[in-house]
């Protein structure tokens, strides 16, 4: 049986928590019988189907698991926690060493190489001294982009044919949300302006949201009703961000909704009347491909894997030239026509991205490695 990590879904992770839970909705729909893999069920929860799933677990909190599977590398191996699995796909960054496990990893980004200054002291060590072991440890790594590939072949030395690139999709609720009761819930729910500039992520300095804050601060002279909205909870090494918001007067005109929802975010998006992403550098960025899928014009970065996503649907920018971006989002909110448009490419792009085909295309990978796996024991 093949054992898939949701411990990212179950703690609710953000990004690599919704690849998680969308993959594994994915496979169980292709009727691929999977079990669940959480680090600590305290505090954890799976929603249907998920939680159906038979499950293992370490009982162990997320920071003991991480070095609990360190030790594995040890010698300390951890096949007892996975009886009756034969492949363990790790998602999320971690993989104990299984003698009798055959194993798939994910690898998201290399962030923690390219800007370590924006990680955790802690993290940034942690990954990159056991990365390299991971990645050796895989039977198969899944990369997410194109780009993530490109990194993980410069940083470290590993055979092409090893890694798979198998980009994200976008789950089907996410659409124009029409139902005038369910935009005026979210609305309230969220105390959203009237009209807003919508950015969606974790709040930490790779997501360069000081750009937006000068972005929206020059664009307020032009457009005096706008708001913008920060959806996201906190992530590390926030405090520059609210030094930004201090220093620029926007603490009243900038709403922070904090953690937002799954079922929400899709009139979340719908209600805005563009999405901006200045992030500096992301692994995939599902964020866009969603703003997308719910016909929202996208403003984004054109760093890293989002030029991957957003092709040309969207607009492409510099992520440290406010300027580009005032006079960028300026066209877009002056301007009906573009942003109809705008709206018309993002829908089309989004629909080559499904969790479907990604779902197929892991189920490969898994044959693959399980394939050859037998013929090593024949």
């Amino acid at each position: 049986m093949v054992c898939i990590d949701l411990s990212a879904a179950a703690q609710e992770r953000a990004g690599l928590g919704r690849y998680a839970a969308s993959l594994a909705q994915a496979l169980v729909a292709l009727g691929v019988p999977l079990a669940a893999f959480v680090n600590d069920l305290r505090g954890s929860r799976l929603a249907p189907p998920l939680s159906e799933l038979p499950l293992r677990s370490v009982r162990l909190p997320r920071k003991a698991w991480r070095l609990r599977a360190a030790a594995s590398y040890l010698g300390l191996t951890l096949d007892s926690a996975f009886q009756g699995i034969t492949l363990l796909h790790a998602t999320e960054h971690l993989l104990p060493r299984l003698r009798r496990v055959r194993a798939v990893f994910t690898l998201h980004d290399t962030a923690y190489l390219r800007f370590p200054r924006y990680h955790l002291l802690q993290n940034r060590v942690y990954l990159t001294a056991m990365m390299p072991r991971f990645l050796a440890q895989a039977d198969r790594i899944i990369a997410v982009s194109e780009a993530t590939r490109r990194d993980a072949l410069n940083d470290y030395s590993l055979d092409p044919a090893k890694i798979e690139v198998i980009p994200e999709g976008v789950d089907q609720r996410f659409k124009p949300q029409s139902d005038l009761a369910l935009q005026a819930a979210i609305r309230a729910r969220y105390a959203l302006p009237a009209q807003f500039i919508l950015s969606v992520g974790t709040i930490e300095p790779r997501k360069n949201l000081p750009t937006l804050l000068e972005a929206y601060a020059a664009l307020r002279a032009r457009h005096p009703g706008l708001g913008l909205v920060v959806a996201g909870g906190k992530g590390w090494l926030f405090q520059d961000f609210f030094d930004r918001l201090r220093a620029l007067g926007l603490e009243q005109q900038v709403r922070l909704t904090g953690y937002v929802a799954d079922q929400d975010l899709p009139g979340l998006l719908s209600a805005a009347e563009v999405f901006a992403f200045p992030s500096f550098y992301e692994g995939f960025g599902l964020p866009p491909l969603e703003a997308m899928a719910c016909g929202v014009p996208v403003v984004c970065s054109n760093t890293s894997s989002l030029p991957e996503v957003v092709g040309q649907a969207g607009l492409l920018l510099p992520p440290n030239n406010p300027r580009a971006w005032v006079e960028a989002l300026d066209q877009l909110l002056a301007n009906p026509a573009r942003r109809a448009e705008m709206r018309a490419l993002g829908l089309a792009r989004a629909k080559e991205f499904t969790w479907e085909a990604a779902a197929q295309r892991t189920l490969a990978v898994y044959q693959s490695v399980l394939e050859a796996g037998r013929a090593d024991r024949a």
